[in-house]
Formats: C-alpha cells, structure tokens, sequence
C-alpha cells in the first residue's frame, strides 16, 4: 500500500490519500483529543502530540500540524500510522458500528426563511456542485449553513479551517460564484 500527500492552501496542513474510501458518508472534522477519542485513528493522530486537527473526507485524510512544527519530522508519522491503519483494516470509529457519531450537518442552522426556499435550493446546489468538489481537492470542506437578508453563511472544515486564504476562498471565489448565479446574494460570511 502507498499513501499519497498533497500539499494543501493551508501550510499547517497536508493532505493524505490511502487510495481508498475513508468514508462513506459525509466527512467528519476533529479539532481536539476529546472529539478524536470517537476514532482511534483519530485519537492515535493526536497522541503524536503536534497535530492539532484531522478531517476525514470521502477518499483523504487532512492532518494539521501544531504552530512551529515541521512536516518534514512529522510526515513519516502520520504515514506510518495511516498505513498500520488501512493494512490491518482497522475500524475507523470506535465502538461496534458508527451509529453513534455524529456527521456534521450539511444544512442550515434552521434559521432560514420558508420565503426564501427557491434562493436556498439554488445555492445548495451551486455549493454542492460546484464549491465542494473543488473545496475537497483541497483537503476540506465546506457546508452551508443559513441565508439571511442577502447573507450567506458557510463553514469550512478541515485545511480550509483556519487556512490563511479561506477569506480570499469566501470572497474572491464562492462569494463572486453565488453572486453571479444567484443575485438575491449580497455577501458569504464564515459562520
């Protein structure tokens, strides 16, 4: 087995690829020991004491480095650990099946107005076939998560989270994008 790295936008994260599903639905972001204890591949990442995230996408897995730490030690870690995990097959989510955890949400927060439903649809679908492709190409995510008054809210997940271009990603790119598509949009803010 080979496991391919990808350079992110994010330099404090890189992005691993097994060759092979890492999930089946949806993805799943941990951002500290506590979250990751619902993973022991997670939790095993966050034992090497100088990671600070992992997201587990579709088919990769992005793992972001502690300030001050550099790739070039920590990389055959992670490797190695990402092999160990995909050779023995071991589960991904502790306990007998993944019932248990939770997925996040990929819509709103329930605040949106039922008047504003067709505008919603339309950017769902511009962010769903669009945005998140190329979003995962870069090792994250990003779920909508409501539009009020013009306003679109999103969230990024994984290298996009704390990315230093995630800003200029929100308004140079998705915020141009749903615009041009959708004109009742004025503005996408990070939610």
């Amino acid at each position: 087995m080979f496991i391919e790295t990808e350079a992110t936008p994010n330099p404090a994260t890189l992005k691993f690829l097994p060759g092979q599903q890492v999930m089946e639905v949806g993805t799943r972001e941990f951002r500290d020991e506590t979250e990751a204890a619902a993973s022991p591949l997670a939790a095993a990442l966050f034992d090497l004491g100088d990671v600070t995230g992992v997201f587990f996408g579709r088919d990769f897995i992005s793992v972001t480095a502690a300030p001050g730490v550099s790739w070039s030690d920590l990389k055959p870690q992670v490797v190695a650990m990402l092999l160990d995990h995909f050779v023995t097959q071991a589960p991904l989510f502790a306990g007998p099946n993944a019932s248990g955890i939770v997925v996040p949400a990929e819509d709103d927060d329930g605040q949106d107005d039922p008047a504003d439903a067709d505008i919603i649809a339309q950017i769902k679908e511009l962010i769903e076939t669009r945005v998140r492709p190329a979003v995962a190409n870069d090792g994250g995510d990003i779920i909508y998560r409501s539009y009020r008054e013009g306003v679109v809210y999103l969230s990024m997940q994984g290298a996009c989270s704390g990315c230093p271009s995630s800003t200029a990603t929100l308004k140079n790119g998705i915020e141009t994008l749903l615009k041009h598509y959708v004109p009742e949009v004025s503005e996408v803010r990070a939610a």
